[in-house]
């Protein structure tokens, strides 16, 4: 039989090393990584029910790989999953999000971390895992993500992903967390630009930052040049109005050496009301980039973004947060399967929401080869 190979994106998972020995490996690797992201796609979200999916499917699995001694258990498939190295399957997803989408000069990639509450394991003393994921804004794109079990082990983790990115020209924008001179110099080593949130882990640039911009909004901006930016958005009964400052002058901010290729600093001001509430919340950053405020303002506002176009739909339409596999690397792997899924989804362009594009890969043997294989 001629498997239907070519122009699959498991040619990109090759490389996936197997920890199984020889002996053991009843059933082929790339049987068990085509059947994972199939039935991900096709709305399961546990081992069993990936197991159901196999053998209510077997045979149009079998059109693209030989699954030769038929369906894995879901114990088997638990087991390998989580021997697998989260960094080398990440090579694999890089490789393929390289292979459809290229990132451009001027392209925003948004940094930012979520907690996996599923993955918490009380029996074997294990902290709920957290993961720092990068998000292609343009392309709509999860790119890849680190785990950690500790939500302050995020500065290390953040590093390690940026590792594995091509960043040459794209903007990167990181939360408070990442707001640290090693992750500033790396993200310039590496060719890109940053725009980093300053909170309370940065008190003196966050103390400094503040009062010059207060200073310089009680003068009306009569000394200091600075770039500005309005929107106004009404939806749903709320109105809310953005108003996006930057600028050069670095002279009241400490220690500007120590932030490798600093340029600008920013401030953004949000206003509202809602139901006959007012709110105002004002967020400062600093930046490699030049003082241009509509630059700066859709970076900002498309790093807020990730929120709903990744966390909310991982969490809502493929039930990361709910998920109770917690064996070895099989959070952080299956997290990727799902990045993938919904990369697959965005690929396939039709314009039905991400939902109902799951429920119809479910029963719809041609769309779901059509999503998984283009």
């Amino acid at each position: 039989m001629e498997f239907l190979m070519s122009a699959s994106l498991l040619e990109h998972f090759t490389s996936l090393e197997d920890h199984r020995i020889e002996r053991r490996k009843r059933h082929a690797l790339a049987d068990l990584v085509l059947l994972t992201i199939c039935a991900v796609v096709s709305g399961t979200n546990g081992w069993e029910a990936i197991e159901d999916f196999g053998h209510e499917k077997l045979d149009w699995l079998r059109q693209f790989a030989p699954f030769e001694n038929g369906v894995p258990s879901h114990d088997c498939m638990a087991n390998v999953i989580a021997r697998l190295s989260p960094k080398g399957f990440q090579a694999c997803l890089l490789s393929w999000t390289q292979s459809v989408a290229e990132i451009t000069d001027g392209d925003v990639i948004a940094v930012d971390g979520k907690t996996g509450r599923g993955s918490r394991d009380r029996r074997r003393g294990h902290q709920p895992l957290y993961r720092v994921s990068a998000w292609a804004c343009a392309n709509r794109l999860a790119l890849g993500q680190e785990a950690t079990r500790e939500t302050s082990n995020e500065i290390t983790a953040i590093p390690k992903l940026l590792e594995l990115l091509e960043l040459k020209g794209c903007l990167v924008t990181i939360d408070a967390m990442g707001c640290q001179t090693a992750i500033a110099a790396q993200i310039v080593a590496q060719g890109a630009d940053y725009v980093l949130g300053l909170k309370g882990n940065q008190s003196a640039p966050q103390d400094a930052v503040e009062d010059d911009w207060t200073v310089a909004q009680q003068a009306d901006f009569a000394h200091v040049q600075a770039d500005f930016t309005e929107e106004l958005d009404k939806d749903h009964g709320r109105m809310e109005v953005r108003r996006d400052w930057i600028a050069d002058d670095l002279r009241a901010l400490p220690n500007v050496a120590r932030w490798a290729g600093l340029r600008s600093i920013g401030m953004v001001e949000r206003t509202g009301v809602s139901n006959g509430q007012e709110s105002l919340e004002r967020r400062y950053f600093i930046n490699s980039m030049a003082p241009e405020a509509a630059r700066f303002a859709h970076a900002v506002r498309e790093h807020w973004s990730v929120e709903n176009r990744l966390h909310w739909r991982l969490d809502v339409i493929f039930g990361d947060n709910a998920s109770r596999i917690r064996k070895g690397q099989a959070p952080a792997i299956m997290t990727s399967v799902r990045h993938l899924s919904m990369n697959l989804f965005d690929q396939e362009g039709s314009a039905i929401g991400l939902a109902k594009k799951r429920l119809k890969a479910a029963w719809n043997d041609d769309y779901r080869a059509k999503v998984v294989f283009g």
